[in-house]
């Protein structure tokens, strides 16, 4: 890693968003963000309409733990071949459908189900989903990595399109469904984002499979095992599972991995309890479904849209690391802004300008964040290592984040402090990002 994408002018920036292949990213983080929508705002929506309780719907989030965890199964999806599928359309693009059409399943499942009633239901399914979506994103990740390639300024570029997929397949179901929910009700609209899966796995056809020599590499990295491991199931497993994750401790070193592997846990960790808790804040400071599906998703679709681009040449010409010191910045004067409201009331003007403060840093910072993960990932197994660190920060966006509804019952109800202390949070991460900087100079002192 040189710099984390070394700083160029804005033209030569523009220039790199003709390619064809930021159009693929773009389709598949459409299918990345959607399962967020299913399992995340509009399952909250749907379980407050329910009268479940701040708790229960924070405890319901845990479910997307899984994404957490799902590095454990990314190197099966970075070498084994699924049947039929990997022949037609290739290793990524065969994981990507084949979860696809798992998730659309399960969608439609899960509006026969009544949360009120059977909650045990309704959670195994949203489990189902959570992990089909898991592995769906290793898939798409690697997918990104691979035909991308390393072209550093082209980084910034592809974290931008999947970002902008991901926040158009989070904002338009999600507008969708709080716009509907009402007149509608939530099981038909279930039906109706069933039916979008299905939309999503023939424009994924659409997408073409990177080239790689990833078999290769992989084949390579197997000799460093064979003298030690004859068996060959053993070698295999071997090189599967456990080669991904030593590639990444030794390219990195030890020091910077731990480094790294701290800064993704901590650094999202105030934005991911606000986003647990803001459909439920939203309703409970007195805003309705329609305002919802207006500020927060229709409007704040195509803020996000206009911040990703803008993000995406920003840290092009400056650089990935002041990208990243600007989102934490950011990140906490938008979390005191959902405090303003908090004791303001349903104000819609200060929500539409908390909104656009809101969607410009998760843009800004997620662009960064995703370049600079990427940038520390290898090319035989990018699936397994991307997985790696974004299952780390996911861990702290699911799994720690899902105590916010404890955290705001504690707080007798107090969402203002609860947002002031979630603004809080970003500086840990700071922190680490400093002292990572300071590793990436002494590496490249000894370099020279």
């Amino acid at each position: 890693m040189s710099d984390a994408v070394t700083p160029t002018g804005f033209r030569v920036a523009l220039q790199q968003y003709r390619d064809i292949r930021l159009f693929y990213i773009f389709l598949l983080g459409c299918s990345s963000g959607f399962p967020w929508v299913l399992i995340g705002s509009a399952m909250s929506g749907w379980l407050k309409d329910a009268n479940l309780s701040r708790a229960a719907i924070g405890y319901f989030g845990s479910v997307t733990a899984v994404f957490a965890l799902n590095f454990l199964w990314a190197p099966l999806v970075d070498r084994l071949h699924l049947p039929y599928f990997h022949r037609t359309l290739g290793q990524r693009r065969s994981w990507v459908i084949s979860m696809q059409l798992l998730i659309m399943l399960a969608t439609f499942a899960i509006a026969f189900t009544n949360p009120g009633f059977s909650l045990l239901w309704t959670s195994l399914l949203a489990l189902l989903i959570a992990i089909a979506a898991a592995t769906q994103d290793v898939a798409i990740d690697g997918y990104r990595i691979d035909i991308i390639g390393q072209n550093e300024n082209k980084l910034p570029a592809a974290a931008a399109m999947g970002v902008m997929g991901w926040w158009t397949g989070y904002s338009l179901p999600g507008y969708f469904a709080f716009h509907y929910a009402d007149s509608w009700g939530w099981p038909a609209v279930y039906l109706g984002m069933a039916l979008m899966w299905l939309l999503l796995a023939v424009l994924t056809l659409m997408v073409k499979e990177p080239a790689s020599n990833r078999d290769l590499l992989q084949q390579k990295a197997a000799l460093r095992y064979q003298h030690s491991l004859q068996h060959p199931a053993l070698l295999w497993l071997t090189v599967t599972v456990v080669e991904p994750f030593a590639e990444f401790f030794r390219r990195n070193g030890l020091t910077l991995a731990l480094l790294l592997i701290s800064f993704v846990f901590v650094f999202k960790l105030g934005e991911a309890f606000l986003g647990r808790m803001s459909i439920q804040f939203y309703r409970e400071v007195g805003f309705s479904n329609e305002q919802i599906a207006e500020y927060s998703k229709l409007i704040g679709w195509g803020a996000t849209l206009v911040f990703t681009l803008l993000g995406s040449l920003l840290n092009v010409r400056f650089g990935v690391i002041k990208g990243l010191v600007l989102g934490g910045l950011t990140m906490a004067a938008s979390n005191l802004m959902f405090a303003w409201i908090a004791e303001v009331g349903p104000d819609e003007n200060l929500l539409l300008w908390t909104i656009l403060l809101d969607n410009f840093t998760t843009a800004f910072s997620i662009v960064a964040f995703v370049a600079f993960l990427t940038s520390f990932t290898g090319v035989a197994f990018s699936a397994s290592q991307y997985a790696l660190l974004a299952s780390i920060g996911n861990f702290g966006r699911t799994t720690v984040a899902s105590f916010g509804g404890s955290m705001v019952d504690m707080l007798d109800g107090n969402w203002s402090l609860f947002f002031i202390i979630t603004s809080l949070m970003v500086i840990p991460g700071l922190l680490l990002l400093f002292a990572i900087v300071q590793q990436l100079k002494k590496r490249r002192a000894l370099a020279e």
